[in-house]
């Protein structure tokens, strides 16, 4: 079945359509909302309670993306988690550390070393502390953005923003995380250090999604 008839299956109360279709979505559902939160295990039960939360409201679907309708439903649930939980940027960097790299977020890909496979996970767990400083708002467009490779229209569709405001948002969130990533330099694996003959301050290839445009 295709997905446009997997979708009208499961507003018939088909659960093993819908099941068909958080197959196809759960990773990257699961990777938002860990960048969002910074837990692994808070990601799993809020991705689990907006898949419930979509189910429930399937109904409510009207067309377009359903990957956009679903990854905002996963976004609200993590914002919603974010106000139950009060967390604050000032949280200390080793406790945004220590609340733990999830290192199956990153494939290995086709040809990388195990030594570059873990100095791209190094990588990932301090940008990850550095996404966690960020405010909500911003956090949300650079994960979308930067770590699943959404475009601007699907950004502005999942966050129920205008390209505006998807724009200044990201803009902002780079130029703090960039600040955050020159001013923790000496967490960063040697060869993505500036002072490196191969340094460079980036995050790490779109894990999944679309391309920006």
């Amino acid at each position: 079945m295709d997905p446009q008839a997997l979708i009208a299956a499961a507003r018939r109360g088909d659960v093993q359509a819908f099941n068909q279709l958080i197959l196809t979505y759960q990773g990257m559902a699961y990777n938002l909302a860990y960048r969002i939160l910074g837990d692994g295990e808070a990601a799993a039960d809020v991705t689990q309670e907006a898949f419930l939360k979509a189910f429930q409201n399937l109904r409510g679907y009207r067309g377009g993306s359903f990957r956009a309708w679903l990854l905002r439903i996963v976004t609200n649930a993590c914002y919603d988690y974010l106000r139950s939980r009060q967390r604050r940027p000032s949280d200390s960097l080793e406790a945004l550390l220590e609340e733990s790299p999830d290192h199956s977020l990153l494939m290995r890909e086709e040809g990388e070393s195990p030594d570059d496979y873990v100095l791209r996970a190094e990588l990932s767990d301090v940008i990850q502390a550095g996404i966690a400083t960020l405010p909500p708002d911003q956090r949300t467009v650079l994960v979308l953005s930067d770590i699943l490779g959404f475009s601007y229209q699907e950004i502005a569709e999942i966050a129920s923003l205008n390209l505006g405001t998807v724009k200044s948002r990201l803009s902002r969130a780079r130029e703090r995380l960039r600040t955050f990533l020159l001013e923790h330099e000496e967490l960063l694996p040697a060869p993505y250090r500036l002072g490196s003959e191969q340094g460079r301050v980036g995050v790490p290839p779109p894990a999944g999604g679309g391309t920006r445009r």
